[in-house]
């Protein structure tokens, strides 16, 4: 059996790193496929090397283009690969451009696609993260799902559940085994001689930092938090758009902030770890504070990771400086909300997601379902129904008793549940496809 990994992005390499580690562990033949959509050497090459990781098979290359163009590339590039290298599955991570390029070229080649953190939904479509996303779950074929929330996205969009996989978020892996390499290697703490509560910050997404009111919200509310030492890893978009808007000396000055080059993951670890609160635009972060039990304030509307808000962890702020302003306040203030947000329940699992994903795949590979073939039979009718059960039954027993039903999705009253092989129906409402075809 073979693996094609495709990367491209920090994030990616990092939720990635545990799960290549248990495939080499395994001995499961694989190859990494690095597009080099971060082309930057200290924000992706330089991975490889911190997370112990061997260097990629094939790099691509592609750099900082336009999305239409830097997919296109991504996807020749990538077509290339497969075709010369015939893997039994591609796995994808989260929802970048290069898991875009990957899905659409498997799919298209008939190899099957096993998404990592799919099913994530944000429903807001000026957001290229979220376009991508879709498409990739329109392409995939194994969906590896962080939470019971992100599996019924995928089944109210059709998605049969056997093929979904409930496996908690890699990032937990990823933060317990890179925080043992980050307490060997990371000296960032004394290198930067901080002082005090801190906060560390991340900005960068285009909806924030293009946008001038947004960022001069921002920037106004970060000069006014009081009681915290804001420290700010700047991502060069985020320095040009400070500069371009005349905010950047704004910041520079301000004596509770101290604004730093992007530094390495392991530094980065290291530094939220030891955090009073993390502020964020970014959706890996969202996942990495309420692993790492540190309150998180998110500078967006809406949250592809609503798990961290309702577990407690997080608060969607917007750009709102005011709103910013009164949460920063009462999380320091209120001693009681800042340990309910700092132990907050984690949503995405116990680091044991890389070791389910596999075990899924080589199950799948084993029973021949990572074969994409025509249909051999003629299509039988389907057609919806609404059924009540009244009898004690699993789902399992259900299918076995019903062998022309396959349950779709069910309903505990007016809430939707994950329909697992050994849920108990009596009492539920089920939404099934009913098969008329004796073939069936």
């Amino acid at each position: 059996m073979k693996i094609a990994f495709i990367i491209g992005t920090r994030p990616e390499i990092i939720k990635m790193s545990p799960l290549i580690d248990e495939v080499d562990k395994r001995g499961i033949d694989y190859i990494l496929i690095h597009t080099g959509q971060h082309y930057d050497y200290e924000m992706s090459q330089q991975f490889f090397l911190d997370l112990e990781l061997r260097e990629p098979d094939y790099n691509i290359g592609v750099g900082s283009e336009s999305h239409g163009k830097q997919t296109a590339v991504m996807m020749e590039g990538i077509e290339e690969v497969l075709v010369n290298e015939k893997p039994d599955i591609v796995l994808v991570q989260g929802d970048t451009n290069a898991v875009l390029a990957g899905a659409l070229v498997a799919a298209k080649l008939h190899i099957p696609v096993g998404h990592v953190e799919a099913g994530l939904r944000s429903y807001d479509k000026t957001m290229p993260e979220e376009v991508n996303r879709m498409v990739a779950d329109v392409c995939t074929s194994l969906f590896f799902v962080p939470t019971e929330e992100t599996a019924l996205n995928l089944l109210f969009e059709g998605i049969n559940r056997e093929d979904i996989f409930i496996t908690g978020n890699t990032v937990v892996d990823a933060c317990y085994r890179n925080l043992k390499i980050a307490a060997k290697n990371s000296r960032i703490m004394s290198q930067l001689e901080l002082e005090g509560d801190l906060l560390s910050l991340t900005l960068h997404r285009a909806e924030n930092v293009d946008d001038r009111q947004r960022l001069e919200n921002i920037v106004e509310a970060l000069l006014k938090i009081k009681g915290l030492t804001i420290v700010f890893p700047v991502h060069p978009r985020t320095v040009k758009t400070l500069k371009n808007f005349g905010m950047y000396s704004l910041l520079e000055e301000a004596p509770h902030i101290k604004m730093i080059k992007p530094i390495g993951y392991l530094d980065f670890l290291i530094l939220e770890s030891n955090s009073k609160l993390l502020m964020t635009d970014s959706g890996g972060i969202q996942e990495e504070a309420i692993t790492l039990d540190v309150p998180c304030l998110t500078l967006r509307y809406n949250t592809e990771r609503p798990e961290t808000v309702e577990a407690g962890g997080n608060i969607l702020v917007g750009s709102h400086t005011e709103k910013i302003l009164e949460s920063v306040s009462k999380i320091l203030e209120d001693e009681d909300l800042y340990r309910g947000m700092k132990e907050a329940p984690n949503p995405y699992g116990d680091g044991t997601a890389s070791k389910q994903i596999v075990d899924a795949i080589l199950n799948a590979y084993t029973q021949g379902k990572l074969e994409i073939k025509p249909p051999e039979q003629v299509a039988s009718t389907q057609v919806k129904e609404l059924l009540q059960v009244t009898e004690k039954i699993t789902v399992a027993e259900f299918e076995e008793k019903n062998s022309n039903y396959v349950i779709n999705m069910v309903f505990d009253k007016d809430k939707p549940v994950f329909p697992s092989s050994n849920l108990q129906l009596n009492g539920k409402t089920l939404v099934v496809t009913h098969f008329s075809s004796d073939e069936f």
